[in-house]
């Protein structure tokens, strides 16, 4: 699995120039799946999401988590963070968990963030979709964790 995730002050996605799921400031993380991910690889990335302590305090200090600020989470999922470019010029995606596969731990993912409260709301984008996102990035503060890195823990 690999995340990418964006502390925003707000972002959106559309799809046909439809609104599907809108934030303030918090969090918009893009979701891969890969073949050999499992439960136990979203439940190890949710506890990273919780403390990750991101957001500036008082002092300008990244102390905060998000339930702290009282942000929202908009998760999207994106199969191409899987490409593998190393050979010719048009991506592989070998690595990118099948669509069955990949939505089911996108939805798992999504509903722990629901059941456990990770954020002030979380929405979400439309699985397998043709989508647009905008945000507004905050910092730019940007971070990628990778299953491959956190298993070697």
């Amino acid at each position: 699995m690999k995340l990418v995730i964006q502390r925003v002050n707000h972002a959106n996605v559309k799809i046909d120039g439809e609104e599907v799921g809108k934030i303030n400031k918090g969090l918009l993380v893009l979701v891969g799946v890969a073949a050999d991910d499992d439960e136990k690889i979203v439940e190890k990335y949710f506890n990273k999401l919780i403390k990750l302590r991101i957001f500036e305090d008082e002092n300008g200090k990244t102390n905060l988590s998000l339930a702290e600020i009282e942000g929202s989470v908009l998760l999207i999922s994106q199969f191409t963070l899987y490409a593998d470019c190393r050979k010719g010029n048009r991506p592989s995606f070998v690595k990118a968990g099948k669509p069955e596969h990949a939505e089911r731990l996108y939805r798992y993912l999504l509903e722990t963030c629901r059941r456990e409260g990770i954020g002030k709301t979380v929405e979400e984008g439309v699985f397998g979709a043709d989508m647009q996102i905008a945000l507004v990035n905050e910092g730019p503060f940007t971070l990628v964790l990778d299953s491959d890195e956190l298993q070697r823990r």
